[in-house]
């Protein structure tokens, strides 16, 4: 909820309160002089510049990477203890967080609240001393491309800034469906950034879009249900309500990312699902609590700007307050990672299992439209309510598999192995050829939605599972699962996964058949085939029995008999990544 004292002066009062030192900042942003500016792209890296310059014991801001654009990524670190070694820190018992800003350039609150959040912790002794116990890692903007396509029209509902970047990237990804595939550079270089800090909990900022309402600011938080145990009890029991609390206190009251089944919010709000094509899907792939600040677009930039800035100091000073006990929740989900057998691929809401919540909206009405003439929507301002409202945010599992012992994937599949490796996945190699039974995944039924980032996106994936001997290659990878990669490698590698690179089109090859058969050469080969196999004949016997179409189709029933036969290729719709189920001896590679 917006505070009563004027926006400009809330902003003020807030930057002086942090000030109890003599410490000044070393530098001004645009928006302190015109509320209606965010940074850009230079101006932005020259911001972290200047605050490495001036507290180079304790801050730093390197080059990492590269985008699709050419430029690289920054990464600023604010070390009290004067440490950067992320290995260092972890082992002296300090939480992590990570700050992403800037994915979606024209939601730009984030890239100039937190810079204004870095000086003013830099700028005042007592606050650094507060973070002894916790290091900050900023991307200062993840979406450089966008960032520096400047223009002031293509959030069309958005009250400001007067100008703010684009959403898609150089090659016109939306980058936060791009963290599994990593189809940009952008996303491999996030994925190592990632995997450098293996951060505890992630913050990744932006504006959202839909209802109107009397919020500033809404939460995406890491769907609970998806968390290994006891890291989702922690996040909905003790770091929700706490959040929540304390951003009523500073009168920016929150509300969960507005989102349902009805076209307004008075019918309820639903949670999200974030799979890991998601920055906090992704993040929870790993044991790490993600949040997803989204203000609300049709706030001024101002109090968009003043309510991000709060949401991070308030998980700041969550992170230094708790930071043993989330050291411990998280050890204890990495071991179940490691050593649990069942894992869930995706989940269904349960819409039988719902919360009350307060909801402060306005009213939705009805009226001619001065476009159409036909009845639109709108939210009447003097017209506010409170009232009750369900909110749906309880997930059950609806794919589930048990872990394998290990996998077995054939060095020819580079691009998955690529990523795999960008991840710290173990890996083994194989020294010598080998055949050996493994469980295969024969791809029998799939959907596909057209045109979706880049790819055409296989869901409904149905699959049949032989147990197989199989030759693999020396050189081909071997995957065991007793890591703490092992959520990653399940919901990448497991094919009916609802992010697993057979959905994202990586082993599309396979899908399509090479060889087939003319039928006046195959008609004779088919009906010697069936006096040989007599238990077949009766299948196809019975097969036309029960189904007319397919007994009036002499081409259906051929192709039917020669996927039965021999000559079908053994290979079409075949998996390739094989699945150990049980420990054997490989001949492993030191």
């Amino acid at each position: 909820m917006r505070s009563n004292l004027p926006a400009a002066l809330m902003l003020l009062l807030s930057i002086v309160s942090c000030k109890t030192t003599n410490i000044m900042p070393v530098f001004n942003i645009p928006f302190e002089t015109n509320a209606n500016q965010t940074l850009k792209y230079h101006e932005i890296i020259t911001c972290y510049e200047k605050m490495a310059r001036a507290h180079p014991g304790i801050f730093q801001c390197t080059a990492v990477g590269s985008t699709d654009i050419g430029e690289p990524l920054h990464v600023a670190v604010l070390s009290t203890g004067g440490e950067f070694d992320p290995e260092k820190i972890r082992r002296a018992g300090k939480r992590i967080l990570l700050i992403n800003n800037g994915i979606h350039p024209g939601e730009p609150e984030g890239i100039d609240a937190t810079v204004m959040l870095l000086r003013d912790y830099l700028g005042n002794e007592a606050f650094l001393k507060s973070l002894n116990d916790l290091v900050i890692v900023v991307i200062p903007v993840y979406n450089v491309d966008g960032c520096l396509n400047r223009n002031s029209f293509t959030r069309a509902n958005q009250n400001g800034p007067e100008s703010y970047g684009f959403r898609g990237n150089a090659r016109n990804y939306d980058l936060n469906r791009d963290f599994v595939k990593c189809d940009s550079r952008n996303a491999r270089t996030f994925n190592q950034i990632f995997q450098t800090w293996m951060p505890d909990i992630f913050v990744d900022n932006h504006t959202s879009n839909g209802a109107d309402y009397q919020y500033t600011m809404t939460l995406i938080a890491t769907q609970h249900d998806k968390l290994a145990a006891p890291l989702g009890t922690f996040l909905q029991k003790t770091m929700l309500p706490e959040l929540y609390g304390e951003m009523k206190k500073r009168d920016w009251e929150m509300i969960p990312y507005v989102d349902g089944p009805g076209a307004t919010p008075d019918s309820g709000i639903s949670g999200f699902c974030d799979y890991g094509r998601y920055s906090t899907g992704y993040a929870a792939l790993w044991n790490t609590i993600g949040f997803m600040p989204e203000t609300h677009m049709l706030k001024p930039f101002k109090d968009r700007l003043q309510s991000t800035y709060h949401f991070m100091d308030v998980v700041v000073k969550f992170m230094t307050a708790h930071h043993a006990e989330i050291g411990r929740v998280r050890a204890a989900a990495w071991e179940t990672t490691r050593t649990k057998r069942q894992f869930v691929l995706d989940y269904a809401l349960d819409q039988k299992s719902r919360d009350t919540i307060t909801f402060k909206g306005y009213t939705a009405k009805y009226k001619p439209s001065e476009v159409s003439g036909l009845p639109r929507l709108w939210y009447d301002r003097a017209e506010p309510y409170e009232k009750q409202i369900p909110y749906y945010n309880y997930f059950k599992p609806s794919v589930t598999v048990d872990k394998p012992y290990a996998y077995i994937i054939p060095q020819a599949w580079e691009n998955v192995l690529e990523r795999l490796k960008i991840n710290d996945v173990e890996m083994s190699r194989l020294e010598a050829d080998v055949e050996i039974e493994v469980e295969t995944a024969f791809i029998r039924d799939f959907k596909t939605r057209n045109h979706w980032e880049g790819h055409y996106y296989h869901y409904g994936i149905q699959l049949d599972k032989k147990i197989m001997t199989r030759k693999f290659f020396k050189g081909d990878y071997v995957v065991f699962t007793n890591q703490d990669a092992n959520r990653y490698l399940l919901e990448t590698l497991e094919p009916n996964a609802p992010d697993s690179w057979v959905a994202w089109n990586f082993f599309d090859p396979v899908l399509m058949q090479k060889e087939y058969f003319s039928a006046y050469v195959f008609e004779d080969l088919a009906a010697e085939f069936l006096k040989e196999n007599p238990a077949v004949q009766a299948e196809l016997d019975a097969k036309r029995a029960a189904e007319p179409e397919f007994a009036a189709d002499g081409s259906a029933q051929l192709d039917w008999v020669y996927r039965q036969s021999p000559w079908h290729e053994p290979t079409h719709r075949m998996y390739p990544v094989g699945r150990l189920l049980t420990a054997e001896k490989l001949p492993l590679a030191d």
